[in-house]
């Protein structure tokens, strides 16, 4: 028996190493091309350190300008994705009804519509009410396509909220909207946090919606203006890839670190599991 034991956790942690280095290895292609001179699609350790990759890649037109762009596209979008979730499970989470599980299941299918099959009929819309090549109008779709899933996270967060916290703010005569931004958000951080982190990557690293609604070159973000490094013929700037890469991520992951700080080891999906 003990052999056998032996034998599977042995197993286990082989495959563990391989789902780890299937993880390794990609990051470890980008940190190491990006200081390469010569990088190339090959794991490699660099032949001479160079930071001649991110001085190429940091301008105005490539790097901040595209940056800034999905700063404000997905940050606005992840505000109004998180305001207008909080007031929709609020009333799914604390009223009864038969129409409950009905409105959350059709709300869950939603979030399995693939993107692309909603862009014809959501790009002739745009066209007709003139929101199309506009930040507002991405924004709006960005925040809507996301929203689904977002009420899905936060109301099952909201249910771990006691109601009888709600009720003596009511018995002090607070309204429905003070407690749920006095009492049940504050109680319910984690909650929120997973919400805009989840709301904010999924958002960060879409390429095919803005590509479809901007047309302005000076309004892609940075999710679209990576194409750029692909040239033509096949021909690829690797290094200035793995560089802009780099700068690329850092935003979600200082979104990531500061959110999981401030929460303080409650950052996690514990309560998107209950109900």
């Amino acid at each position: 028996m003990s052999r056998t034991r032996t034998v599977r956790r042995r197993a286990a942690d082989a495959s563990l190493l391989a789902v780890a280095a299937a993880f390794v290895l990609p990051l470890a292609w980008v940190l190491l091309s990006a200081v390469d001179p010569h990088a190339d699609l090959r794991v490699k350790a660099p032949d001479g350190l160079t930071f001649d990759n991110f001085d190429a890649v940091l301008t105005q037109d490539i790097t901040f300008t595209p940056l800034l762009n999905s700063l404000i596209l997905c940050g606005g979008a992840t505000a109004l994705t998180v305001v207008c979730a909080a007031l929709a499970a609020y009333p799914l989470s604390r009223f009864r009804s038969r129409l409950n599980r009905p409105f959350l299941l059709t709300i869950l299918f939603a979030t399995s519509l693939p993107i692309t099959a909603i862009m014809v009929p959501v790009y002739a819309l745009f066209v007709q009410i003139d929101l199309i090549d506009t930040m507002q109008g991405t924004i709006l779709f960005f925040a809507a396509s996301q929203l689904p899933f977002a009420i899905w996270l936060m109301k099952n967060f909201m249910d771990g909220v006691p109601r009888e916290l709600e009720e003596a703010a009511w018995t002090d005569g607070a309204s429905s909207l003070q407690s749920l931004t006095r009492i049940v958000l504050p109680l319910m951080g984690p909650g929120v946090g997973v919400v805009t982190v989840f709301s904010f990557v999924m958002m960060w690293g879409n390429f095919f919606v803005p590509f479809m609604l901007l047309l302005t070159p000076d309004q892609m973000p940075a999710a679209v203006s990576i194409n750029e490094f692909f040239g033509n013929r096949g021909m690829v700037a690797y290094g200035q890839l793995a560089a802009f890469s780099i700068i690329y991520s850092t935003p979600v992951i200082l979104l990531y670190v500061l959110i999981a700080r401030r929460l303080g080891g409650g950052f996690a999906l514990g309560g998107a599991v209950k109900g």
